[in-house]
């Protein structure tokens, strides 16, 4: 008998699984807007609180707390690409700019603390891009900082490693981001071209070094991993 159970249950595990995959998607389709999970809960043949607690036990985190991390994050994604304030604030569900700036700065400053190695400060990363992958093409999109390897990243946090190698920094000032936009052009037509260097694998990060309360204007570094041609 004790076979048959277990089969049994990993067939179970398995539709636990598919559950809260499809409730990850779930929620990434709504982030700007509200939620009807006892619906979505009852399609999948079960409730909200048993969807609740596995996705706690599976995730480490409250579905909650996933929701706010990630709402902040395609929030600050809006911002650095420079759109209107108050229009993000509004479409991620926050009462006003105030409102959205404690609790932007409330989950960078933690970030900020955990910083032990270049680039310094908050940094956004681009990852797992494929060369070949036409424009549009999924990738990994973090906001983050780095650590050097004595640093033990929060059980909480997402992390990915990067090799040591060789890095091209540019420094931009201006309009953001047409001013980093510029730059990113210009390092294709102008700097690869008349230098013996070339892009190897890993990621690309852009740190913020300065910028405006609204980020219409920013200094930023921007890292690209290269290796010599």
């Amino acid at each position: 008998m004790r076979p048959a159970f277990r089969e049994a249950h990993r067939g179970r595990e398995i539709l636990v699984i598919g559950a809260l995959n499809q409730l990850v998607d779930h929620v990434e389709r709504h982030l700007t807007q509200d939620m009807d999970l006892e619906l979505f809960a009852a399609r999948l043949g079960t409730t909200e609180y048993h969807l609740r607690r596995m996705f706690s036990s599976l995730a480490g985190m409250p579905l909650s707390e996933y929701f706010r991390r990630r709402r902040m994050t395609m929030a600050a994604a809006d911002v650095i690409a420079g759109r209107d304030l108050l229009g993000v604030a509004v479409r991620y569900g926050y009462g006003s700019t105030e409102a959205f700036g404690r609790a932007f700065r409330a989950v960078h400053a933690r970030l900020k603390e955990l910083s032990s190695t270049e680039p310094a400060g908050l940094l956004q990363v681009s990852a797992d891009l494929d060369p070949d992958d036409a424009e549009g093409s999924e990738l990994t999109y973090l906001h983050g900082v780095a650590v050097d390897e004595a640093t033990a990243p929060p059980h909480d946090l997402e992390c990915i490693e990067v090799p040591a190698g060789a890095w091209a920094v540019f420094r931009t000032t201006g309009a953001h981001p047409e001013a980093l936009q510029d730059t990113w052009a210009a390092t294709a037509t102008e700097w690869f071209p008349s230098n013996p260097w070339r892009l190897r694998p890993g990621p690309s990060i852009v740190a913020v070094i300065e910028r405006a309360e609204d980020f219409s204007t920013a200094t930023c570094d921007l890292w690209l991993p290269v290796e010599r041609g």
